[in-house]
């Protein structure tokens, strides 16, 4: 197409040169005048071309790598329907915006909840394990894993361990962040459940998260967490777990050591409000984080909302999914 171009530029200005080789001078001038701007047109055309060439491979390339990357977004699960939408599926959409270009897919990593959800609701979610197989059999060549775990504990180990058998299987794997890693993190999660709350924060209220709580050393996120909160001047904030520490044991002492508290909110420090949020913070059980500082002489109100809830915790994963994308290319 190039060459074909030349050439009909070429061939106007020997044409011009024909018609006017018998004007003398001037003539010759315009001839002149006339081949150049025909070479300068030619040029600028085929420049065009070439860059158009270019833009169309570069496009085509891009559209390439578009459907040979995915995002797996990996969570523990949950049975609450109503609340797996408006959290896990909250998440997956944010990303999904955030990466218009590339198929965002889920994984769950409790089995229970996987079998429960399908005898139950017909409804099938890979575990993780055939979310990498599946991947790997469309024709995934890049893969982005961005779990919404809560920190760096032992589900998280255990599946970036599960993603080493998968080496071969991809051209290149990154595995985003948990939600509390950085101290950007942490600053993020405080004005994001403070910002959701501040309308309790009247001095008489305190406001109470409920975490799950580890074995592992990573457990240690909930007192950072505190120390932070209260370093910021969240005097009134209070995390606490369900099965390690700081336990509601711990909590109480603390409420009573303020000793200016006439009511408590409890919120989960939980992606899901699931059945944590629901039986063990807010269930009408004898042991139940309600029931026991209800005993205490505190009105208790119970705020069922998962963190996925609030989207600017949600940010927090799209920021952590595309920095697992940005270092693919590195």
């Amino acid at each position: 197409m190039r060459k074909k171009m030349v050439t009909i530029m070429a061939a106007l200005a020997i044409t011009a040169a024909g018609l006017t080789g018998c004007s003398g001078s001037k003539a010759a001038e315009e001839t002149k005048a006339a081949e150049t701007t025909a070479a300068e047109t030619a040029t600028e055309a085929a420049s065009t071309e070439a860059e158009t060439e270019a833009e169309t491979e570069e496009e085509a390339e891009t559209e390439a790598q578009a459907s040979d990357t995915a995002i797996l977004v990996v969570s523990f699960g949950t049975s609450f329907n109503d609340s797996r939408d408006i959290t896990i599926g909250a998440i997956e959409k944010d990303i999904a915006a955030a990466f218009p270009e590339y198929e965002v897919r889920r994984a769950f990593t409790s089995q229970i909840i996987i079998d429960k959800l399908k005898e139950r609701d017909q409804l099938e979610i890979d575990n993780v394990e055939e979310a990498l197989d599946r991947a790997a059999a469309d024709g995934i060549k890049n893969l982005i894993v961005q779990p919404t775990h809560l920190m760096n504990g032992f589900e998280y180990t255990d599946l970036v361990n599960g993603l080493e058998g998968y080496k071969d299987s991809f051209e290149k794997v990154a595995v985003g962040e948990p939600l509390l890693t950085s101290d950007e993190d942490f600053e993020a999660v405080i004005k994001a459940i403070t910002d959701a709350t501040a309308s309790y924060d009247d001095g008489e209220t305190a406001i109470v998260f409920m975490g799950h709580g580890t074995e592992a050393d990573s457990n240690e996120v909930y007192a950072k967490l505190q120390e932070k909160l209260t370093a910021n001047g969240f005097e009134h904030y209070y995390i606490g777990t369900v099965e390690a520490e700081p336990s509601l044991d711990d909590i109480t002492a603390a409420l009573k050591e303020a000793g200016s508290y006439k009511k408590v909110v409890l919120e989960p420090l939980m992606v899901v409000a699931g059945d944590h949020a629901n039986n063990d913070m807010a269930g009408d059980e004898e042991d139940s984080w309600k029931t026991v500082l209800t005993k205490e002489g505190y009105e208790v109100e119970c705020l069922i909302k998962g963190l996925g809830e609030n989207e600017a915790v949600r940010a927090i994963y799209v920021d952590h999914a595309k920095a697992a994308l940005e270092s693919l290319s590195k």
